[in-house]
């Protein structure tokens, strides 16, 4: 197994993280341990889940397979989500964040997470408070780093800004969606990450299985998440998202390849990402990920696959800048 150091930490992770939705969901508990023991046979010591996936069982089956080795995994969980009916268990609050991080850590029985997450905004708080709740954790010990998933590049900016004008532990980690039909992270997402040092781990590579050949523009499967759950209904419901995986199935064929472990090596190889986060409901179903590991990808056929896909547009309408060309005689404006 190769690692890689996450952003400007040190601490060295595997290539690939393992995520634990489908923990205490689509796979139980025999099942996720099988899975578990498969990641760390192979070296995968990167191991991802938040409070409510399974609603909270996902932490209690994985802090119960890292009860003998916690100090060689690193692990993540994170917060925000709704946690029950009441109307103050959710959000980035200091007041629910303090709660999560309490629960959060006796479901794993830890007496620490390596990185937290906030899994989403919140409107309705303040990034200052959420930052400073945060470095308390840090200050506290029962967490090492803070990180964040799904905020836009410029809420993150205000945040690295507000922990560099307080002092405060900054966000070390970010955790976007990414996969060939979904680009939009390229725009800047992962230039920030890289101006930054802040590590990667990105989800969804496989497009909630839409890049894994079971999905094509005039077929579908009986059972799948884009089938059977309204959430990835809508999320993958674009016509041109089938156009794309059709071509790149196609395309996997014919180089021989397994298209869910292409689809993998492609996150994998960009160079903002640390780690692609891989899931899976068994063991037959993690090996074609893990198998991503022996592809081989290079630049160009990077450039080939990212071909096939649709270029999410520039930051800006200057178009010229990333190409490089200028209007002859034209002042910059």
């Amino acid at each position: 197994m190769e690692y890689r150091t996450l952003g400007r930490t040190g601490v060295q992770v595997s290539r690939l993280c393992f995520g634990t939705m489908s923990f205490g969901d689509d796979a139980d508990e025999k099942t996720s341990a099988a899975m578990f023991r498969r990641c760390r046979e192979i070296g995968i010591n990167f191991f991802d889940t938040a409070n409510v996936y399974s609603k909270g069982r996902s932490e209690e089956i994985l802090g119960e397979l890292i009860a003998d080795c916690r100090d060689e995994i690193v692990l993540t969980s994170k917060f925000a989500a709704p946690m029950g009916d009441d109307v103050n268990a959710t959000g980035a609050s200091r007041r629910h964040i303090k709660l999560a991080v309490e629960a959060s850590l006796k479901r794993l029985g830890t007496d620490r997470l390596d990185l937290y997450f906030v899994h989403k905004f919140d409107d309705q708080t303040a990034i200052e408070d959420t930052v400073r709740a945060l470095d308390d954790l840090v200050r506290e010990g029962k967490i090492l780093y803070p990180a964040v998933s799904n905020w836009a590049a410029w809420q993150i900016a205000l945040a690295l800004g507000i922990s560099a004008r307080e002092g405060l532990s900054r966000f070390e980690c970010i955790q976007p969606m990414y996969n060939l039909v979904k680009r939009q992270a390229e725009v800047e997402i992962l230039p920030l990450a890289q101006a930054e040092q802040i590590g990667v781990i990105s989800y969804s590579p496989l497009g909630a299985g839409l890049l894994t050949g079971k999905y094509e523009t005039t077929r579908r499967p009986e059972k799948g998440r884009i089938v059977e759950n309204p959430m990835y209904t809508k999320r993958y419901s674009l016509p041109v998202y089938y156009e794309i995986a059709e071509r790149f199935v196609a395309h996997a064929r014919a180089q021989g390849v397994e298209p869910a472990s292409l689809a993998i090596a492609w996150v994998m190889s960009h160079p903002a990402i640390t780690a692609p986060i891989i899931g899976a409901r068994n063991v037959e179903q993690l090996e074609v990920s893990l198998a991503a590991l022996d592809v081989e990808m290079t630049p160009e056929w990077h450039g080939e696959i990212s071909a096939l896909s649709v270029e999410p547009p520039t930051a800006t309408d200057r178009l010229e800048e990333k190409s490089g060309v200028f209007y002859a005689g034209a002042k910059s404006k």
